[in-house]
């Protein structure tokens, strides 16, 4: 735990040197867009703003998962994190189009840009998203959210980079054209980022099965451990980008009933190691849904006026041993 505790504070420390260097990044191009009238390095400014925002939600994931659930928040916070990437994601999508429709303007109309300061601010951006990437890049290969975050900023320096070649042609052919070509080749990338911010965000607010995994698939690979009939009412979800859920009704082979316990821990142990799902409830011996399909159809509530059913197939009814569980290796982040 003592081990653990160390390598959180050693990324939270790296996390925040990113962030300040790359704020920094952020201030010199925006001001450096407007003096010198680049929309390349505005464009790559909007760009840095939506890395470094999701640089700040990595390090809110780890703070966040610190925080105790509640009585009226189960979950605690982790939920803000999706919040905020969609609101990220969609503010940048916006800037994306504004870039756009700038850099269609200066095409029909190209502007005079400075390129020697250009030059330099680029090049400044550049070693900044080099010495951040350096900071982050020892946690990035056995930490999820670490290398999602080494990747945005490698993508930074990639488009400083692509700015530097376009202000060196522009200084020697004073060709400022290319200036609104890099800007729309900058907002496209910006566009496919945010696009996915949203989609993913979206996607977990919804409730969505998270990505690379499908309820049949983890029903089947769970039938196919030792001591299980059949699986059914599987709902799997995203609580956060690094937590996943899932709850289920196993119906245990009769000769396993006595160890239905060990049953339901082998199986989460199974899920974990093979899904990464670390929040899971499990409800053993559900005889009364024994041919129940896999997903559940959700009902709502009695409206107003309506009778009780009393005569119902399923109300909650069931019966066996109910086995809810947070996996042991749970810490609201990935390592």
């Amino acid at each position: 735990m003592h081990a653990e505790t160390h390598l959180d504070q050693s990324i939270t420390g790296r996390f925040k040197y990113a962030i300040a260097l790359t704020t920094l990044t952020l201030l010199a191009e925006i001001a450096g867009g407007i003096w010198t009238n680049s929309l390349a390095l505005l464009s790559d400014a909007a760009h840095v703003f939506l890395d470094l925002f999701a640089l700040i939600l990595s390090l809110a994931a780890i703070k966040l998962s610190s925080f105790p659930a509640s009585d009226t928040r189960t979950f605690g916070w982790h939920r803000t994190e999706v919040f905020a990437s969609f609101i990220n994601g969609a503010t940048v999508f916006l800037m994306a189009l504004g870039i756009f429709y700038e850099a269609w303007g200066r095409l029909f109309s190209p502007q005079e840009v400075k390129s020697v300061p250009m030059l330099v601010i680029a090049a400044i951006g550049l070693a900044m998203n080099l010495v951040a990437a350096s900071a982050l890049h020892g946690h990035s290969h056995d930490d999820l959210n670490v290398r999602s975050a080494f990747l945005h900023v490698i993508g930074d320096a990639a488009a400083s980079l692509g700015v530097i070649i376009g202000g060196a042609i522009i200084y020697y052919t004073n060709w400022y054209l290319l200036d609104a070509i890099i800007s729309i080749a900058i907002g496209c990338v910006i566009f496919a980022g945010s696009w996915r911010v949203i989609r993913e965000s979206t996607h977990i607010l919804l409730e969505g099965v998270p990505r690379g995994m499908t309820t049949q698939g983890v029903a089947d690979a769970i039938v196919d451990l030792e001591g299980v009939n059949t699986v059914h009412h599987l709902n799997i979800w995203t609580i956060c980008s690094h937590i996943l859920a899932l709850s289920a009704h196993v119906d245990v082979r009769p000769e396993y009933k006595a160890q239905q316990a060990e049953v339901l821990r082998r199986i989460e142990e199974f899920l974990f190691e093979r899904y990464h799902i670390s929040h899971t409830t499990l409800q053993a011996e559900c005889t009364m849904c024994v041919e129940a399909p896999v997903i559940k159809e959700l009902r709502h509530r009695p409206r107003h006026g309506q009778t009780h059913d009393h005569h119902g197939h399923d109300h909650h009814h069931t019966h066996g041993h109910a086995c809810g569980h947070d996996h042991p290796h749970d810490h609201g982040h990935t390592h």
